[in-house]
């Protein structure tokens, strides 16, 4: 059924026309609010390269931990373990064996070179504690390098809304700056100043959205991979404490 008076033809047209005036609207804009959009576009495309640069740390962690966290549940030689983890690619969970297994080794270099026991501890015994404070300290390192720049995705998202807001405020002064210039309340008059701010507050919440569930995101990943971690660790010790006399 036709409705007389509505152009929709016409209402597609405009709608074409969208972006080009957007782009429009930001050359027009005041140097004030171009200065927002520029430091709001820093912040999008820094929290970008952010994002696949993690994606792929985080697709390539689970691939090579899967590899090494299967070779190990199999039992296979410690020693063998160490030359897979030197060769093949550094995650996480092969920094953490590899800090285990030369702590483990210093050990009994040390006891192979007669040091005197600690009391209570019988010749040639291996200090479990001391691997486990030595992976410990690993899984702490490997943590905080996981959450590298995930600060930054953070701050994008916590700031950029704000700063966008400020080019929001400053478009609507300009807005009505010019109603008390030329006196009269026109569409063409408040138009510039409005989209100013609109355009403002658009790119605040493009930058700040994604960044937002990104850091959610690849924190939630961290900690996985972390609870992996501190699982390896029990399970290397209790390795060695169930082969004491073959390591």
């Amino acid at each position: 059924m036709s409705h007389p008076g509505i152009a929709f033809p016409v209402v597609a047209a405009e709608s074409g026309l969208f972006d080009t005036r957007v782009f429009q609207h930001v050359l027009l804009a005041g140097p004030i609010v171009k200065f927002v959009l520029l430091t709001l576009i820093v912040f999008s495309v820094v929290s970008w390269a952010i994002i696949f640069l993690k994606f792929r740390l985080f697709k390539g962690i689970e691939k090579n931990q899967a590899t090494f966290a299967k070779a190990f549940a199999e039992g296979k030689n410690l020693s063998a373990l160490y030359d897979a983890a030197e060769r093949s690619e550094r995650t996480p969970l092969t920094e953490v064996f590899r800090t285990g297994y030369l702590e483990l080794m210093r050990i009994k270099r040390g006891r192979a070179g007669g040091d005197p026991a600690a009391p209570g501890m019988r010749a040639g015994a291996i200090p479990l504690e001391n691997v486990e404070r030595a992976m410990r300290k690993a899984v702490n390192e490997e943590i905080a390098l996981m959450e590298t720049y995930l600060p930054f995705l953070a701050t994008t998202g916590s700031a950029t809304p704000f700063i966008g807001l400020f080019g929001t405020v400053w478009g609507i002064m300009n807005a009505f700056s010019g109603i008390a210039m030329t006196g009269s309340a026109t569409l063409s008059t408040v138009a510039p100043g409005i989209a100013e701010a609109l355009i403002a507050t658009a790119a605040g919440l493009a930058a700040a959205i994604p960044s937002v569930m990104a850091y959610n995101f690849f924190l939630n990943r961290v900690r996985g991979v972390a609870t992996n971690l501190d699982g390896f660790s029990i399970e290397f010790v209790n390795f060695l404490e169930r082969n004491l006399d073959k390591v």
